[in-house]
């Protein structure tokens, strides 16, 4: 029972990063709360503590800690210069405002100097804000400095004593929580397995949903490889061992979803949320098939979840044989051939599994190995052996001037906040900055004006919901000081926990514990929460024309660029791997096939304002996730080829097949086509389409067979990338020429 709840928490939580973050800050504010209280100080600078060791907390975000303790230490300095400015120019109505304005463009613009630049301007920013909040005067500085002084401590007691996180456990809590989601993954595909005509829409979207998770948290492993392991080779290792656990279940998805479908299956479905269900029908093979399918994925998930403690014994061994040995035709069951490949699909994954625990937990039990055991971890050593720690790192242009992001989005909130001050003091003279606080986190992460756009309202209708939390709130807290501030501690978990999930929840608690930091301050009102509403909306107006009308970021601007960083990453993982198959040098197929998930990370994320499901635009939301699904079934195949010319070094079974750079060449030039449309839509360009990507092969020589398993393996991966690039032209408006006869 433990051992499945910490699964599940490990799967919905990667790293348990949320849950670190919301113990640290909660830590950090309750014990600044306790050393005030216990040092005699008064509710206003409670209050003030409490936001000064959030803010001390929240903005840190190297990953080492020896750079957290450089960056918290100079921040207590920077807090204190902003508290103390703020004061004395807050009688100074013109020269305060100009002075923040100046303070934001810092702040903005310090994102260019990494985490540290961006901790500092988020704690100068925070903290002038804080000072307006509890309406410090000159006097009162001392005692202000004291309270954050002791809030900044009371956050380093936090981080490095009480909830302390190095970036080897975050690393090691990430690889269980890669085990969970693929068992998970795998649970999917039992479901499918069984699943009936009537639930095949549900279990297709339990599969995108799995298959999905497991690729972010496969992406969040590979961010966090530097940091937490002791050098490039075991990095290097795990990356890889990571990447064939991913590869070979979704393959084993796909190969049971073409075994379960009238027709063959395609890949798109896999990625496509919403996409219709390929027809099924029970298979016909006995159910004695069935039911030995299903039992094999069971222990598959199994031998994913066993803890190593209890991964040794006879039982557990004979499993994973059994398992291992159809990738060798071992006890293939007579049925279709479709069902035969699922076996082998199973064979295949068991043998990534097994790579995986080694990579992660050492050595295994070799003793009651079978003969396609003992190969399988032959390969595996081999691979292990032939990983090389070289990385040629690929050179990035620097940008200068207007054109560096961090310069644009400084000088566009700088513009915004002015535009927010103004309105906010037509508003309210004493809560203006409400407005200027909005306008500089829609600011945030962000990239393009749709973002902004999308970001503007799911924190203003986070702040109307929250408007109302707070003040149910504030009627049921009264003058219960300690009670309020025990609420405020929740919703400050709870805001950090919901921040990476939803936007519009973690609005929606800070304004609930807004409301009650209000009824601390004795200034509560009804009007005042209300002002809140029209101060968010005002900061979000005002971010939103900033961004469109000073040095705009059109979002189709941002896509196209990004699309294009895709297919060149995409050519790149293409060529190389197709390169190394076809008898070339070995490269670093690993680092491009990860620049190719990166890439399409962030395209991804830069759709969301097109795939929103408040978008007026219909069919344009529709195109833009079709197009993202067929790149990620295209970066699917280019991983597989990645994956199969990593083995060709150390298999003597698998031969590279020099025909196979001729056969790649159309798909190349189709990517190609697709990029220049994408650079220039008035480029001359077209796809080709024509005869299949097996049939360009040349013959072999007289008496041999037209190509081997593993060169049929690579044709079937570069149909279907072939097959998904000329489906890719068509929404991007790319002409697509007659075959050629």
């Amino acid at each position: 029972m433990r051992t499945r709840l910490r699964d599940r928490v490990a799967a919905s939580d990667p790293g348990l990063l949320r849950l670190t973050a919301g113990l640290r800050t909660v830590g950090a504010i309750a014990l600044a709360l306790a050393v005030l209280a216990v040092l005699g100080a008064g509710v206003t600078h409670l209050v003030a503590g409490a936001m000064a060791a959030m803010v001390a907390t929240f903005a840190i975000r190297e990953k080492q800690p020896a750079a957290q303790a450089v960056t918290l230490a100079l921040g207590l300095p920077v807090a204190l210069a902003s508290v103390s400015l703020s004061a004395l120019l807050r009688p100074h109505v013109v020269l305060g405002d100009a002075f923040f304005v100046v303070l934001i463009f810092c702040a903005v613009y310090g994102r260019r100097f990494g985490d540290r630049g961006t901790a500092l301007g988020l704690i100068g920013f925070q903290t002038y804000f804080l000072t307006l909040f509890v309406g410090a005067e000159v006097s009162a500085l001392p005692q202000l400095w004291g309270a954050i002084t002791v809030a900044f401590l009371c956050s380093a007691v936090v981080r490095f004593a009480i909830v302390p996180a190095t970036p080897a456990g975050i690393l090691q809590r990430l690889r269980q929580a890669f085990r969970a989601r693929l068992a998970q993954l795998i649970s999917a595909q039992i479901e499918l397995l069984d699943a009936g005509p009537g639930d095949v829409d549900r279990v297709m979207e339990h599969l995108r949903d799995g298959t999905a998770r497991l690729h972010e948290t496969a992406l969040m492993i590979q961010s966090r490889l530097e940091e937490g392991t002791p050098d490039e080779s075991t990095a290097r290792l795990v990356q890889r061992r990571v990447a064939d656990a991913e590869i070979a279940a979704e393959r084993l998805g796909l190969l049971l979803l073409t075994a379960r479908s009238t027709e063959r299956a395609d890949t798109l479905t896999l990625h496509l949320p919403g996409a219709p269900a390929p027809s099924m029908e029970r298979a016909d093979s006995p159910d004695e098939t069935t039911a030995m399918l299903r039992r094999d994925l069971g222990a598959l998930r199994a031998l994913m979840l066993r803890p190593p403690a209890e991964a040794r014994g006879t039982a557990l061994s004979h499993v994973r044989n059994r398992l291992l040995g159809y990738r060798d035709e071992e006890n293939l069951p007579r049925t279709t051939a479709a069902l035969q490949d699922v076996f082998r699909g199973v064979g295949e994954a068991a043998r990534a599994v097994m790579g995986l625990r080694m990579a992660l937990d050492g050595p295994q039990d070799e003793s009651a190995d079978t003969p396609a055991t003992a190969r399988s971890r032959e390969e595996l050593d081999a691979e292990d052996a032939a990983i090389d720690a070289g990385e040629e790192v690929r050179p990035e242009e620097e940008l200068t001037g207007l054109r560096r992001p961090t310069t644009r989005a400084a000088v566009q909130v700088a513009v915004g906040s002015s535009l927010a001050i103004v309105g906010g003091e037509f508003l309210s003279s004493q809560r203006w900055y409400w407005a200027v606080l909005t306008c500089w986190i829609v600011f945030l992460n962000t990239a393009s004006t749709g973002e902004i756009l999308v970001k503007g309202y799911r924190r203003l209708l986070g702040t109307v919901f929250g408007v109302v939390a707070g003040i149910v709130l504030a009627g049921l807290v009264g003058n219960h000081t300690w009670t309020a501030f025990g609420l405020v501690l929740l919703l400050i978990f709870a805001m950090f926990y919901t921040a990476p999930l939803s936007y519009t929840l973690m609005s929606f608690f800070v304004t609930a514990m807004l409301g009650l930091l209000y009824t601390l301050l004795h200034t509560y009102s009804l009007s005042v929460l209300l002002l809140r509403v029209e101060e968010t909306a005002l900061g979000a107006a005002c971010g939103i024309i900033a961004a469109a009308l000073v040095l705009p970021i059109r979002t189709d601007r941002r896509t196209n660029e990004l699309l294009g960083t895709v297919l060149e990453r995409l050519v790149d993982v293409t060529e190389g791997a197709v390169d190394q198959l076809s008898g070339g040098p070995a490269a670093d197929l690993l680092d491009t096939a990860r620049d190719l998930d990166q890439a399409l990370g962030d395209l991804r994320g830069a759709t969301q304002p097109l795939t929103h499901p408040i978008t007026p635009l219909r069919a344009r939301r529709n195109t833009a996730r079709y197009v993202v699904a067929l790149l990620e079934t295209c970066a699917y195949h280019a991983r597989s080829l990645a994956a199969t010319a990593e083995l060709l070094p150390t298999h003597p079974s698998i031969a590279a097949d020099p025909r196979l750079r001729g056969a790649v060449r159309r798909t190349v030039r189709n990517i190609e086509a697709i990029a220049a449309h994408v650079a220039d839509e008035h480029a001359q360009v077209e796809v080709e389409t024509g005869p299949s990507i097996a049939s360009l092969l040349e013959p072999g020589a007289e008496g041999t067979s037209r190509y081997g398993r593993i060169t049929g393996r690579v044709l079937r991966h570069l149909e279907r990338l072939d097959e998904a690039v000329v489906g890719l032209a068509r929404p991007l408006g790319v002409p697509v020429a007659a075959p050629k006869r």
